[in-house]
């Protein structure tokens, strides 16, 4: 998995997929998707599909495939390495969306949530997936916000596939499980690999959650009091907010209202010629139609 084009510009989203075994070109093919880093103040969040041949689905399971939070990341990567080399059968992708982007989105106006931004990424692995010539017929996906929802909106973007949206999808399906897996290992590497273009020299903030003490003194010590935190935090979470609030030289926005006295810009208007007003009883001065002008024929204004 190579994330360089990543890791030297963290600020970008980035796409990085395997090689497609022609069997997935040629035969029915389940497509798992599942993501990592959705709850961190710290570091991209991570989507990932994989994909193999419907009646090889149970295979990822004897590869040992597992929901990627009860795995260690020595199992994790161990993982992940024999479905890389499964490359007959089986395919990956994932999507790595950078803090940045996260923030950004979330402060738009209107917002787009974080909900959104991820049905929007798994949405484009999907698509990225069918372009590519995968030859999917059935989709699970573990589920972002109401499954019902969730899968309604995705039955009716694909029609032709079936759809199953379910909590905890990657402890019930191997092909999301081996998506967890492949966006987890690819969230590590992007993290353990991460560079400051702010110039900071540190290697330790922890698992990047909220409630880590470590993940907590980073944000304190990150900050600056005048440009906010360094790009690997999403500075849109509530617990940054707070941070910035109590420690950053607060801003005064100057408000355009108008001044007493001030006299008011010229209107628009005064560039266009006044229409008089019509005068009540007055005949119509409006042009009549060709039609009627030909055949010499004029308004009947009384009776």
């Amino acid at each position: 998995m190579d994330l360089t084009d990543y890791t030297e510009n963290n600020w970008t989203s980035v796409c990085v997929d395997s090689k497609i075994p022609e069997t997935c070109k040629t035969e029915p093919c389940v497509l798992g998707i599942d993501e990592a880093g959705r709850g961190p103040v710290l570091g991209p969040m991570v989507y990932g599909i994989c994909f193999c041949p419907v009646d090889k689905h149970l295979d990822l399971k004897a590869a040992g495939v597992a929901d990627s939070k009860t795995l260690s990341e020595e199992q994790r990567e161990k993982i992940f390495s024999i479905i890389h080399e499964k490359n007959d059968f089986v395919g990956w992708s994932i999507e790595v969306i950078p803090p940045l982007y996260i923030s950004n989105c979330m402060y738009k106006r209107p917002k787009v949530s974080l909900n959104e931004v991820s049905h929007n990424s798994a949405i484009g692995l999907i698509k990225r997936a069918l372009s590519a010539g995968v030859q999917v017929s059935e989709v699970y996906v573990d589920t972002v916000g109401p499954p019902e929802k969730y899968q309604a909106k995705l039955q009716d973007i694909f029609p032709t596939l079936k759809v199953t949206v379910a909590k905890k999808a990657d402890s019930l399906y191997p092909c999301v499980s081996g998506a967890s897996i492949c966006a987890k290992v690819a969230r590590d590497r992007a993290l353990s690999k991460w560079e400051f273009p702010e110039g900071l020299d540190i290697k330790d903030w922890g698992s990047g959650y909220p409630g880590d003490a470590i993940t907590k003194n980073f944000l304190n010590n990150s900050l600056d009091p005048v440009f906010g935190f360094p790009g690997i935090v999403r500075f849109s979470w509530s617990t940054a907010e707070k941070i910035m609030d109590e420690k950053c030289v607060p801003v005064a926005w100057k408000e355009d209202e108008e001044e007493e006295g001030k006299e008011k810009p010229p209107s628009v208007l005064q560039y266009f010629a006044k229409k008089d007003k019509p005068v009540v009883g007055a005949p119509s001065t409006k042009k009549i139609h060709n039609f009627f002008s030909d055949r010499s024929l004029k308004r009947v204004t009384s009776f």
